[in-house]
């Protein structure tokens, strides 16, 4: 369902708050709210991009795929940022498939608005530029631990990503997803998540995952996840959780 957004209300993307308040009151009409559901499709690889979507609550996931249908998880898109990076590099298509990681809300912009808002040495390319800086950022360092680390830290990297762009410390996500997300078997999910969850850091029952110790998480995994944020921290500036 899309409703309109207001121009006044504070902006749950953070990368749309960076823009000024006259700015985003210009680009509000434009803007739809919609909610996105698990495994919901927003663009397929080698199709048309109709819309740009900058996530509030919502967790996108971006996935190179096989002949034979295989997914491996190559980049994240929370409320740092937006998917459609593509029509910012001049390109009409998608080069991979996106699709929704965890339910929640996005604000939604036509294409073909997007790409006059971004014509010309204009706030919102400017943000959106800084964005793509990070994103290549952290799809190059996940290349890095998906080759060299262990599934353990791995885990704990995603999961605290995961934290870092929802409300609050529960969300849903299937160990058929974590496993495509993580490039393992499920059999190898449930005996991580087993772990962690006897440890005491997480509760994880039929999807449901609540997050129990963050400095445990912190603690367990790979440099992956600090090299990244320091970058998002420098190019985008700090956020702490629970600002939007």
């Amino acid at each position: 369902m899309l409703t309109s957004v207001p121009s006044s209300q504070p902006c749950d993307n953070r990368l749309l708050a960076l823009l000024s308040a006259q700015y985003y009151h210009a680009l509000a009409p434009h803007l739809g709210l919609v909610t996105l559901d698990i495994k919901e499709t927003i663009a397929e690889r080698g199709q048309p991009i109709h819309y740009i979507y900058f996530p509030c609550t919502t967790v996108l996931s971006v996935l190179a795929l096989t002949l034979n249908g295989q997914a491996v998880e190559v980049g994240t898109i929370g409320n740092e940022g937006f998917s459609g990076i593509d029509v910012l590099v001049g390109s009409d298509l998608a080069t991979e498939t996106t699709i929704c990681q965890i339910r929640g809300k996005a604000l939604r912009m036509p294409m073909a608005d997007f790409k006059r808002a971004i014509d010309g040495n204009t706030p919102l390319r400017q943000v959106t530029l800084r964005y793509l800086q990070a994103y290549l950022s952290l799809v190059s360092q996940s290349v890095v631990c998906n080759r060299l680390h262990h599934v353990e830290p791995r885990f704990a990297r995603w999961v605290l990503m995961t934290h870092d762009r929802v409300l609050g410390d529960d969300f849903y996500l299937t160990q058929e997803f974590l496993a495509d997300m993580l490039g393992v078997h499920r059999p190898t999910v449930s005996l991580v998540a087993g772990a962690f969850q006897q440890a005491g850091m997480i509760r994880y029952n039929r999807g449901h995952m609540t997050i129990l110790q963050r400095e445990a998480l912190e603690d367990l995994c790979c440099e992956c996840y600090d090299i990244v944020n320091k970058q998002f921290e420098r190019i985008l500036g700090k956020v702490e959780k629970g600002q939007g």
